[in-house]
């Protein structure tokens, strides 16, 4: 008689693991840039009604050049051939988020900061999915 004993699956490898926790990391920053984008290129008046005063132009076309940079640098990011490029315009165009809301005293840990977290978990993702970038940025020698 046969035995209908399985074993039981293999744990995943810490590697395995690294690795989809980065696509996860992306899979979020994709999703939450994309929406921004979309948001600014289809409904930029009202992106305009429901952000803080920052100063800017509240005109739709200064907000639909907002998300057309920010739609393109997303996509970049979101091809693995060109994420690193990609991940360098995002972190440039999150430090411009962060000086503005710092330019008008948003509250820091809200809204200021915002752009920081969001980098971080843009190059962590890239970080924890490419072998390259880590060898690139080693945390530890």
């Amino acid at each position: 008689m046969a035995s209908t004993y399985q074993a039981a699956p293999a744990a995943p490898t810490p590697r395995a693991l690294q690795l989809w926790t980065g696509r996860i990391l992306t899979a979020l920053i994709i999703l939450a840039l994309g929406a921004d984008a979309a948001g600014k290129l289809i409904a930029p008046m009202t992106m305009i009604a429901h952000s803080p005063p920052l100063g800017l132009p509240s005109t739709s076309g200064f907000y639909r050049l907002l998300g057309s940079i920010l739609a393109i640098a997303t996509l970049l990011y979101a091809w693995q051939r060109t994420a690193f490029l990609g991940a360098i315009l995002l972190t440039g165009y999150l430090g411009g988020a962060v000086a503005t809301h710092l330019r008008v005293g948003s509250p820091l840990f809200g809204y200021t900061l915002f752009g920081v977290y969001l980098g971080i978990m843009l190059w962590g993702g890239l970080w924890l999915r490419d072998s390259r970038i880590r060898a690139l940025l080693p945390l530890i020698r």
